[in-house]
This record gives C-alpha cells, sequence and structure tokens, in this order.
C-alpha cells in the first residue's frame, strides 16, 4: 500500500505509520489488493485525507466501510463515483438535505464538494474486499482511524462530528465535547430511516447553525 497522503496529516499521524500495528496493516492491504479485487481504487484510499487538509477540518462524518460493489467507494464515506448509482443510504442523506435546506436532490453522489470546504468523510476501515462487506475489518483501520478522531479533538477546537447510527455514536468517547460539538442520529441507511431514526435531525441546517456561531464559513451543503 502505497501511503500517498497530504502532509498535513502525515506530520500529525507519522507515529501511527510507523507503529508495528499500522505495518502489519500495510502488509494485509498490500496482500490483499494483489490477491484479491478490492475498493477503493488504491490511489483513492486516503482521498478523504488528501481532499480535506488537517487545517481545514470543520466537520466529521464517520463511517464503517467503504462500499463494496463495482465503481462505488471513492475514498469518502457515504460518496460515490460520479455516474453511480446512489446507494440507499445516500439517497437518504440527499433527501434530508432536500427537506432540512430546500436544496434539490443532485444528479451526482460524488461528495468531494463537501471535503473540498472542510468536511472529512471519514471511514472507520479504509479498504475492503470486492463484495464482501466487513472483510478488511480488525486489521488495524480502527485503531487508525480513532487515532485520526483522537488528534483532530486533542489539536483543534470548534469541529462538528456528525456521528450516524450505533457504530459511528460510540467514537463520541475519543472526542473533547468541551472543544466540539457533536450531532447523533440513527443511520441513514433505510432500516433506521424508516423506522423515523433518521428523517427530521436537520444536522445539514444544525451544522451551519453551529459554525456561524463560531465565525466559520458554512458548508454548501
Amino acid at each position: 500500500m502505497n501511503i500517498s497522503i497530504h502532509n498535513s496529516w502525515s506530520d500529525k499521524l507519522i507515529h501511527e505509520f510507523e507503529a508495528s500495528y499500522f505495518k502489519d496493516l500495510n502488509n494485509f492491504v498490500t496482500q490483499e489488493y494483489v490477491d484479491h479485487k478490492c475498493f477503493p481504487p488504491k490511489s483513492e484510499i486516503f482521498s478523504a485525507f488528501n481532499l480535506c487538509h488537517f487545517e481545514d477540518v470543520k466537520v466529521v462524518i464517520i463511517g464503517q466501510d467503504p462500499y463494496h460493489g463495482d465503481g462505488q467507494a471513492n475514498g469518502l464515506c457515504f460518496s460515490v463515483a460520479d455516474g453511480i448509482v446512489h446507494p440507499p443510504s445516500l439517497r437518504n442523506i440527499f433527501k434530508e438535505i432536500e427537506k432540512d435546506l430546500g436544496i434539490p436532490y443532485p444528479k451526482s453522489g460524488n461528495l468531494e464538494h463537501w471535503a473540498n470546504q472542510g468536511v472529512l468523510l471519514l471511514n472507520a476501515t479504509l479498504t475492503v474486499r470486492a463484495h464482501e462487506a466487513g472483510s478488511h475489518q480488525k486489521q488495524g483501520w480502527e485503531k487508525f482511524t480513532d487515532s485520526v478522531i483522537k488528534t483532530i479533538s486533542k489539536e483543534k477546537e470548534g469541529v462538528v462530528f456528525l456521528l450516524w447510527g450505533g457504530y459511528a455514536k460510540k467514537k463520541a468517547k475519543l472526542i473533547d465535547t468541551t472543544k466540539h460539538a457533536i450531532l447523533t442520529s440513527g443511520h441513514p441507511s433505510p432500516l433506521s430511516a424508516n423506522r423515523g431514526y433518521w428523517f427530521g435531525n436537520k444536522h445539514f441546517s444544525k451544522t451551519n447553525k453551529i459554525l456561524n456561531s463560531i465565525h466559520e464559513k458554512e458548508i454548501k451543503w
């Protein structure tokens, strides 16, 4: 695995990259990409960090795994490449934005424009074997991304963390709530959304209200 990550992050995470667990993870991921079809493409594994630099982080959205279908994952949680059919969770995210802010449902499911505005779209596990959900879990990625969250919490102020669903909510313990805001709700997946745990959370307008209150530029969702 070629660790091609922006300097603003590599400087903060150098101890992780040098740790024995990460070297084991690197060996595992490298071999997986040799032996199996894996996602996202190798060049996009660290896209979340390369499109949203450390100093620019204003919002963090935490997902679990990359999409494991052909052509879907692009290194940003919940996002898909241009021209790819929107997965159900992403559809529900866009529907909530439409209700919350009156923004028309978009054609593209590519969330790079969020990342470019300071939204870190962080999956807990950054790679996956094709068509095998969760296949790269518990190999070290979670330790790495937990360290990312802790580093943001420790070294920045006024970041809004959006924790959707039970898995993401467990990350709250890594975040200093005296310095940062946390918004929680059900997951945008149909199972959760259809039970009333997602729609109406207004997380997108609430995030912008928080950013405005600390004189940060709001996100154009």
